[in-house]
């Protein structure tokens, strides 16, 4: 099958099986798809720092830390959705899908011009209906600057910034500025 971008009414399972065929990845939003850009070299350091620090505390909590080519399923309102988030984190035993994850305690987008305005509005909305998320990370790649979002504060926005660190209730881990940032120019 050869998936058209932004075409007419696609089935959830014309959608798998597209996406099995093509090397262009493209979320799905209650039967239109979307095609996804390419990353940056700073957008992909930026996501396997924060999936490599991250791996070893999922570990040790049988969680996962997946990345890039996963996707996050959400049913909202009757709506089937699949976004592709930079990092996720998922905890729950019984969430084992082949191509995708419905249960994350973390998710993480890493913003870029073409995606900041549907991370903060679009992706903030549908990721935080979810009851498993705990936190939302929205990552700069242009300057040091990382936005979390808490369930347990209602959602609010913390701002972290140059040396400082976040304590992460999903593994209950510590994550500095500077470990997102390693080996990045900003």
């Amino acid at each position: 099958m050869n998936i058209q971008p932004d075409s007419d009414f696609v089935s959830v399972e014309e959608y798998f099986a597209g996406e099995q065929q093509t090397e262009i990845k493209h979320e799905y939003i209650n039967g239109v798809i979307h095609a996804m850009g390419g990353a940056s070299i700073a957008h992909n350091l930026i996501s396997l720092n924060i999936s490599t620090a991250l791996r070893e505390y999922a570990r040790v909590r049988s969680c996962q830390v997946l990345m890039a080519d996963v996707k996050v399923y959400l049913n909202i309102n009757g709506e089937n959705i699949y976004y592709y988030p930079d990092v996720l984190v998922s905890c729950d035993p019984d969430d084992k899908e082949k191509y995708y994850r419905s249960s994350p305690c973390l998710v993480v987008e890493v913003l870029s011009p073409a995606t900041e305005r549907i991370d903060r509005r679009e992706k903030f909305h549908a990721y935080t209906s979810l009851d498993s998320l705990r936190e939302y990370i929205l990552v700069a790649q242009g300057r040091r600057l990382v936005t979390v979002f808490r369930r347990k504060n209602e959602w609010q926005p913390e701002i972290f910034t140059a040396e400082a660190s976040m304590t992460l209730d999903c593994l209950d881990c510590t994550l500095s500025v500077e470990q997102i940032y390693e080996d990045v120019e900003v």
